[in-house]
């Protein structure tokens, strides 16, 4: 069965509220998916590891609800409920909810370039 992901304009509700009458159990999810992007709606239990791995393309983490350690060979950090961090593609990486959390993932697809910090001048350029 294939996945339902999202149209244009159709509503996606993030934090996926349980129905009053038959509950269902929270899932990970993929929410929409472009040749170029791709939104996933990862739901982690409490204590959960993603184990160390890489994704090709830039991504964003950001946590709706929760908290959770990311961590990579050169750094770490910890996200808490409305936080976001990038990563490179390819950048190795591993994921602890520290309670019960749900982070989107922003997955670029077949990104022109690698990542760089904007340096300013691209801003002065644009304004001349």
């Amino acid at each position: 069965m294939a996945l339902k992901h999202a149209n244009p304009l159709e509503v996606i509700d993030l934090l996926h509220p349980e129905s009053s009458l038959e509950p269902e159990p929270a899932v990970s999810v993929s929410l929409l998916r472009t040749t170029e992007l791709q939104l996933i709606r990862l739901v982690l239990p409490a204590g959960h590891r993603m184990p160390s791995h890489h994704v090709p393309g830039v991504l964003t983490l950001h946590c709706l609800a929760g908290q959770v350690d990311i961590e990579t060979p050169g750094r770490q950090c910890t996200l808490g409920d409305g936080q976001l961090v990038m990563l490179q593609g390819d950048e190795p990486h591993s994921l602890h909810a520290r309670v019960p959390t749900v982070v989107l993932l922003t997955l670029i697809h077949n990104p022109p370039g690698a990542w760089r910090p904007r340096d300013g001048t691209d801003d002065a350029a644009a304004a001349a």
